[in-house]
């Protein structure tokens, strides 16, 4: 006879309601654990997305992710003719706010070249840039749709493909334009400002050939670190390598929300150890007269320990599986990505089991210290 399981059938209703209440936890807990990697792989995402082995950027500036950096566009030519160089291409990065069907629209604009790196790799829908300029591939997480038309500064441009799952640390979805429209974008200013500067003979002294960063890819044989070098000797450019700059984008740019997050993912699994106790210690309690019956009929302590242990491993796995259960369901409707690994339900699962065996303890201590003769007493 399981005592556990009798005492659940006599309780069905509170026990469900508990259970409930945990399940909403787990998946507030599994959200944060969720949005953390999110953060991350987004951060990841979009300096992997080139499939880059080399960036050289403005010397001095830890570009173009953390820093801005600004270097000549001849600069691609120079990096190519490196020997150890199979292919480079210049890039830049832009955020925009525009509207879409009367709603803002925040976009994460890169500029490359067509037929070089820095590209979108992968098309979803639709095709391409194949003319140079007012053409653009989008996020899908934009809601736009091929066909659409955005305008971006003073031109019209139209959607011609989608990709998936290229945001950047800020969730904002990114937007691919080849790199004079992005250069245009950039430099321009609206016609009375635009004016101003004339007077001034400002844009005289500025050149719009400017990018961002330019991204190599090298041959078989080249050596990385030789290659970085190289670039370096020129003492307007630095070069980091693709984990150099992976590292960059962890250490500076997202590492103050990923503390962040980090910290209310602890204080959340504190929380759940506390209310496990206390539902566990508070049941206890109420049954410390049929506890005191067990031992005065001669039960065991491990058959008291039992029931109390079974059911807080009880309530914290069911509430773990419906916890998990119901973020599976809503996590694409989140406004960040939420990515979930099999890896982290586990842990959370074997963190979970350790906290309900020392919430348990609260009960056990209780149910231990019952006189039996409290039985008979009534």
């Amino acid at each position: 006879m399981n005592l556990a399981l009798r005492d659940v059938r006599h309780n069905l209703f509170r026990f469900v309601l508990t259970c409930l209440g945990l399940s909403l936890l787990m998946a507030v807990v599994l959200a944060m654990i969720g949005i953390y990697n999110g953060l991350v792989a987004d951060a990841l995402n979009i300096v992997r997305a080139p499939r880059a082995e080399l960036w050289v950027v403005e010397s001095g500036t830890k570009g173009p992710f953390a820093e801005a950096s600004k270097i000549p566009g001849g600069t691609r030519d120079a990096v190519a003719r490196l020997h150890g160089v199979a292919d480079a291409g210049s890039i830049s990065y832009q955020t925009v706010e525009t509207a879409h069907a009367g709603d803002p629209l925040r976009l994460y604009v890169i500029g490359y070249e067509p037929g070089r790196p820095g590209g979108p790799e992968r098309i979803a829908e639709g095709r391409g840039i194949a003319v140079s300029h007012f053409e653009i591939v989008a996020d899908r997480k934009t809601g736009l749709s091929i066909g659409d038309r955005i305008r971006l500064g003073r031109d019209d441009f139209t959607i011609v493909g989608l990709v998936e799952d290229v945001t950047n640390s800020g969730g904002d979805p990114a937007a691919f334009v080849t790199l004079a429209d992005a250069q245009t974008l950039q430099s321009q200013l609206a016609p009375p400002a635009q004016r101003v500067q004339d007077a001034r003979g400002a844009g005289l002294l500025e050149s719009a050939d400017t990018v961002a960063a330019v991204i190599a890819r090298l041959e078989p044989a080249a050596d990385l670190d030789d290659v970085a070098r190289n670039v370096r000797q020129w003492k307007h450019l630095g070069a980091q390598t693709q984990a150099q700059q992976e590292a960059i984008l962890l250490g500076s740019v997202v590492d103050r929300a990923k503390r962040q997050i980090g910290l209310f993912l602890g204080i959340l699994l504190t929380v759940s150890a506390v209310v496990i106790a206390l539902i566990i210690y508070t049941m206890t309690m109420e049954k410390l007269k049929q506890i005191a019956t067990l031992k005065l009929i001669g039960a065991p302590d491990r058959t008291i320990i039992g029931l109390i242990v079974q059911q807080s491993l009880a309530l914290g796995l069911i509430g773990w599986s419906f916890g998990l259960l119901l973020i599976l369901l809503v996590k694409d409707y989140f406004p960040r990505r939420v990515v979930l690994e099999p890896f982290n339900a586990a842990v959370l699962a074997g963190i979970i089991i350790v906290v309900c065996i020392a919430a348990s303890g609260l009960g056990v201590r209780a149910a231990l210290k019952v006189d039996p003769a409290t039985a008979i007493g009534g």
